[in-house]
């Protein structure tokens, strides 16, 4: 009996969109690259619970005729390849033809479109790949896609979506990808009704400005070669705009959003020896190639690509960033320290007459073995030194046995010694029963603060101090739309944060002692912009570790003995003294017999 046999097309279909549609971010992705190919000048891009109940990608391209909005759904049905050959010769986004019925596969999609040489269009009802509807209608020339409830056959799939925050982010994430490689067209993007961006069309500088802000405009050098291998233009940030994480680095070639070790490896090293080890410096570079030059039919999102020439064309970067850094003078001079220099007067030639030689004195009766003399030599009191010290002594060893005794002490009656000391300004050491124990003063205070910020936001009882005078906060569109979301839980912690419309906010109040709430609060968006997990729990645990990190004592700082002997008590009344909340050890304990060891 056979048993080998073809699959149904809805099924085909749902294997295929476990590639292509991941989640709600890859659905606007598919769509709005089709949109781009199809020659929009605007794009609108609408979405409700971060993609989950609908997706909205309205343009005002070329449009499709009835029954080329049929065959759109039809697995491998394309208009941008004919033959094997057109695969290297790609000028467009899409080529597969697999992300419409993929969609349609996972989804309810409702299609309204219309050609330029067509007076009326088309509405097409798809239901998990089948056609439910379809009737002719009045409606502008382009395409409207309206996406409804994804994954509603695919439960398992949308079990595994993460928070709306999460999702959100990366839509927001695709949604400026696409932006920022064309920005010849205009686009929106809003979010249960609030429009999050909107962006006019206009030059690549004022693209990057209108999604990342001002501040990251003013910091970005223009880049611009051509050779006969490649064209490669775009910006690349200065070195005082290096960050420790979180910088905006974007590939493109000819038109497509790409991932590329190699080539970002290609930046940093512009950048040796001009920016700390680690940091990240922003940088937005697009490349031209021939595309019989790279292979983008690697995977379905398109985004790894293979370069015949990527040896050449990882050199030429390093040369056009070095050579944007030494053209606009980007590469830092070298400054010595002048600090307690004295002040040398500048040589004037017409002031010569005032410049007088200096004269030499000589007391030619001076007699250093006269008698007179004798009432200036230094009094010889050795008596009043020798009483001195011995007092010293005596101190010193009465100090001493004192110590003793206390050291006897609590090792016979307590645990931990009432004394401690300080090392370098990081450690504090403190004798126990089982030997001595060391405390890394500043993890032990980050864990402290971790404890009892995480308190407060379940409690919401943060004590806010009114600023004497608002701080503005400004922010890039997308982190804007995720403060909003995380606000609630930002004020818990005490600030005090109010929206102004669009990307602005004002910082009223702030909790006690915090200083430079703006900055806090800036951390707090890379921060949780960066987490994979959408729980509650991991949000806070994000935010209560950025304010515990920005509040923690410093390394170097001096401690008092009751500075000290607080902070170890508060350090063991947490939950887990041990470790801090990034996992690192906080204390160890040199055992006694380790010690005996050392001097036997």
């Amino acid at each position: 009996m056979d048993i080998i046999h073809l699959l149904p097309d809805s099924v085909a279909n749902q294997i295929a969109a476990g590639e292509v549609v991941q989640r709600p971010a890859s659905v606007i992705k598919e769509l709005m690259e089709n949109a781009v190919d199809a020659g929009a000048s605007t794009i609108d891009v609408l979405v409700q619970d971060a993609g989950r109940t609908s997706i909205q990608v309205i343009d005002d391209g070329k449009g499709m005729s009835e029954t080329d909005a049929r065959m759109a759904f039809e697995r491998h049905a394309t208009s941008k390849i004919a033959k094997a050959e057109d695969l290297f010769t790609l000028r467009t986004m899409g080529f597969r033809g697999e992300a419409l019925p993929s969609i349609a596969a996972v989804s309810q999609v409702k299609l309204t479109t219309r050609t330029a040489e067509q007076e009326l269009g088309v509405q097409l009802c798809l239901e998990g790949s089948r056609i439910v509807s379809q009737e002719v209608c009045s409606c502008p020339v382009g395409a409207n896609f309206e996406v409804n409830n994804l994954f509603f056959n695919v439960p398992a799939r949308r079990k595994f979506l993460k928070s709306n925050q999460t999702e959100l982010n990366n839509i927001i994430q695709d949604f400026e990808r696409i932006a920022l490689v064309n920005p010849s067209v205009a686009f929106t993007l809003s979010s249960n009704g609030n429009q999050l961006m909107q962006l006019p069309a206009g030059s690549s500088l004022q693209r990057i400005v209108g999604i990342f802000g001002k501040k990251l405009g003013e910091q970005l050098l223009p880049i611009q070669v051509e050779t006969s291998l490649v064209k490669i233009t775009g910006f690349v940030g200065k070195p005082e705009s290096a960050r420790k994480k979180n910088s905006s680095q974007f590939l493109f070639v000819n038109g497509r959003f790409m991932r590329h070790p190699r080539f970002h490896y290609a930046v940093m090293e512009a950048f040796s020896h001009l920016i700390p080890e680690g940091d990240q410096v922003p940088y937005f570079i697009s490349f031209q190639v021939d595309p019989s030059n790279i292979d983008v039919n690697i995977h379905p999102t398109k985004t790894e690509i293979k370069f015949e020439n990527e040896q050449e064309i990882w050199s030429i970067i390093v040369a056009a960033v070095r050579d944007a850094l030494g053209k606009f003078n980007a590469v830092p001079t070298i400054d010595f320290d002048v600090e307690g220099r004295p002040d040398i007067p500048t040589f004037q030639t017409g002031n010569l007459a005032a410049i007088k030689a200096p004269r030499v004195q000589v007391n030619s009766s001076f007699n250093p073995f006269s008698s007179r003399n004798e009432s200036r030599k230094p009094a010889r009191q050795w008596e009043k030194l020798y009483e001195q010290a011995a007092a010293h002594n005596n101190q010193s060893v009465q100090n001493a046995e004192s110590s003793q005794c206390s050291q006897n002490f609590f090792q016979g009656e307590m645990e931990m010694s009432t004394q401690h000391f300080q090392y370098k300004g990081q450690y504090i050491l403190t004798a126990v029963q089982s030997g001595l124990m060391m405390v890394d003063q500043r993890r032990a205070h980050i864990r402290i603060l971790y404890e009892r910020y995480l308190k407060q936001i379940r409690e919401h009882n943060a004590a806010t101090q009114g600023l004497l005078f608002p701080e503005l906060l400004e922010l890039s569109p997308s982190d804007a739309a995720l403060l909003t979301g995380i606000l609630d839980d930002v004020r818990a912690l005490g600030f005090d944060i109010t929206s102004l419309g669009g990307s602005s906010f004002s910082i009223v109040g702030a909790p006690s002692g915090q200083a430079n709430p703006v900055a806090v609060v800036q951390q707090m968006v890379e921060s949780v912009k960066q987490q994979d997990g959408g729980h509650a729990d991991a949000l806070h645990h994000q935010l209560a570790l950025v304010l515990a990190r920005n509040n923690a004592i410093e390394v170097g700082e001096v401690l008092s003995s009751v500075q000290m002997e607080t902070l170890i008590g508060d350090l063991f009344q947490c939950e887990n003294p041990n470790l801090s909340p990034s996992g690192k050890t906080i204390l160890t304990i040199l055992q006694q017999e380790a010690i005996d060891k050392m001097f036997n």
